[in-house]
């Protein structure tokens, strides 16, 4: 787990900066937010805890999600193209249907994963 402290943001407030332009989200603690279907394409959550979070049909795709924790956060649909989780955990994550095309994947704690999970 990184040793840096998180900064705890509402999903309402990061929703609005991301609307605006800000995409540079580092360390931020998201436990069990809900961003079901939200747009979050180039968003720099490394080193969040999102852990329990609501992903689903979510766009992450060029996201850098590098040292994220995911762990059981429910990711189904999710569009990680070409989205960066070097050293991220996704234990106990649901991945059913996710993106995962041209991610990077290097160091990253993945579910355990059936042929059918993810494409």
């Amino acid at each position: 787990m990184p040793s840096h402290s998180l900064t705890t943001m509402t999903t309402k407030e990061l929703l609005s900066r991301y609307a605006v332009g800000q995409r540079d989200f580092r360390n931020l603690n998201l436990m069990a937010a809900n961003l079901r279907s939200v747009n979050l394409s180039g968003i720099n959550l490394s080193g969040a805890n999102l852990t329990r979070a609501n992903l689903t049909k979510a766009n992450l795709s060029h996201a850098n999600l590098t040292d994220a924790i995911l762990i059981g956060a429910n990711l189904a649909e999710t569009n990680f193209t070409r989205a960066n989780l070097t050293n991220g955990n996704l234990s106990s994550t649901d991945l059913s249907v996710a993106n995962l095309s041209r991610a990077q994947l290097h160091g990253a704690t993945m579910p355990e994963v059936t042929q059918q999970t993810a494409v």
